[in-house]
């Protein structure tokens, strides 16, 4: 099974998770990956991939600039909290943060910031901006209506951005409706965010392990106050995930690189047996004692038999649409599969068994949502090993257009399938059947 681990021992954050990822790439197609993050559409965004060393260690940071502009909160704050505002700042300021995400509310005002700098030099820096800011409604104007990305791909987008807003939202008490990112902050964390779910996308591993997330300690300063390390949004997001804090004063974990391995991560714990294919290192902005960098880790895992869970309960008084849409959530929730039959129920009642297929790590989850979206009273659980073929995704240029392909190997046999999502998308652009789409691939 294609395995992807993820070591965060020095937290994580949108930039270094991407830079991380796109190590994992052939070193031949990195350029031209950029190149097609730079061409999705995403407004003012200008990505670069640079060499770069931590304690000796060689790897690639994601630099990401906005109409220019790199995001102020990689060099003058310390939680990445923006505000709109014209302002002039005299900085002499202690930095403990590397990279984040910004967001705040709408109101302009003059402040004025004294800090020390542990980088020992001082700054005298006069801006002048002049920002709006985003919601929720916008971002999904941007992502889902004006880039190229795959539908899948725009799918997660928007999750890992839920999550973010939910967390806002309960940090600062406020409905999601009325959060709002800073112009900047939020551009920059759209492309970290796309080029994640894009790579992700392209490595298309089949499990996602990563290790215990180290937040850091200490103390943040943001244009509130001071707030404690993990940041309130970034607790929020992690919450039932394994943390821990350390020696290390600073915010190591962002809540864009908090969402992201909350999206993505299928199970948190040590690195499991695997041999391992491809070792990629995305480094972040600041210097510590240790390497500040994600590692990300593919490769196959061991597993000839791969562990489940199946999930199960009957239902006689459930409408076909009420079923439909209890499907659709367990989906959402993070179901392997969901299916129904119908069966004969007590008083001679015709009803619907609904089956769920999970990891046993998502069991809680799952329960929870059979019953908040189905009236069942039961759920039945049962651990089950099934032998699974080696799952790859591969891309294809076709005369109608990029084409994913699903290839499959393993006991004896090899096999490929366009995928579906892909082959409507060109039927929709083009005027044609299904049928038609896949005669001209052939």
């Amino acid at each position: 099974m294609k395995t992807l681990y993820l070591d965060c021992g020095m937290g994580a954050a949108g930039d270094m998770l991407s830079a991380a990822l796109l190590e994992l790439l052939p070193e031949a197609e990195r350029a031209a990956f950029v190149a097609e993050v730079n061409a999705l559409g995403i407004p003012g965004v200008c990505v670069t991939a640079e060499p770069a060393e931590k304690c000796g260690i060689r790897g690639t940071h994601v630099h990401v600039t906005v109409n220019g502009e790199e995001e102020l909160s990689h060099d003058h704050h310390e939680h990445g909290h923006e505000h709109e505002h014209e302002h002039e700042h005299d900085h002499n300021h202690e930095h403990h943060h590397h990279d984040d995400e910004a967001h705040e509310h709408d109101h302009d005002h003059d402040h004025h910031h004294d800090h020390d700098h542990d980088h020992d030099h001082e700054h005298d820096h006069e801006h002048h901006h002049h920002h709006h800011h985003s919601g929720m409604h916008d971002i999904e104007h941007i992502v889902c209506g004006h880039t190229a990305l795959p539908e899948q791909v725009k799918k997660n987008v928007m999750a890992v951005y839920g999550l973010i807003a939910a967390a806002e939202s309960h940090a600062h008490g406020m409905p999601v409706e009325q959060i709002h990112f800073h112009e900047v902050g939020t551009m920059d964390a759209v492309a970290d965010v796309a080029m994640v779910c894009l790579l992700m996308d392209r490595i298309g591993a089949d499990r996602v392990v990563a290790s215990p997330v180290h937040v850091g300690s200490g103390k943040v300063r943001c244009a509130h106050g001071i707030l404690p390390v993990p940041a309130p949004a970034t607790a929020f997001i992690l919450q039932d995930v394994p943390i821990y804090g350390g020696r290390i004063e600073g915010e190591l974990c962002t809540p864009t690189g908090a969402a992201l391995l909350k999206h993505f991560v299928t199970a948190f714990g040590p690195m499991p047996v695997m041999k391992v294919q491809a070792v990629g290192y995305g480094m972040g902005q600041k210097d510590f004692a240790a390497a500040n960098c994600v590692r990300a880790m593919l490769g196959e895992t061991e597993d000839a038999a791969d562990t489940v869970t199946e999930l199960a309960c009957n239902v006689d008084d459930m409408t076909a649409e009420e079923i439909g849409f209890a499907m659709d959530a367990l989906f959402a929730a993070g179901a392997l599969d969901v299916w129904t039959q119908p069966i004969g129920m007590k008083k001679s009642r015709p009803g619907t068994m609904i089956s769920v297929l999970c990891r046993e790590e998502q069991r809680g989850a799952l329960c929870e949502a059979l019953f908040a979206h189905t009236s069942t009273i039961g759920v039945r659980m049962t651990r089950c090993e099934r032998a699974v073929l080696d799952r790859e995704m591969e891309e294809r240029q076709t005369p109608l257009g990029p084409v994913r392909y699903k290839k499959v190997s393993g006991y004896g046999v090899s096999r490929e399938k366009a995928e579906y999502e892909d082959l409507a998308r060109l039927a929709a652009e083009n005027g044609l059947s299904l049928r038609e789409v896949r005669e001209k691939l052939d």
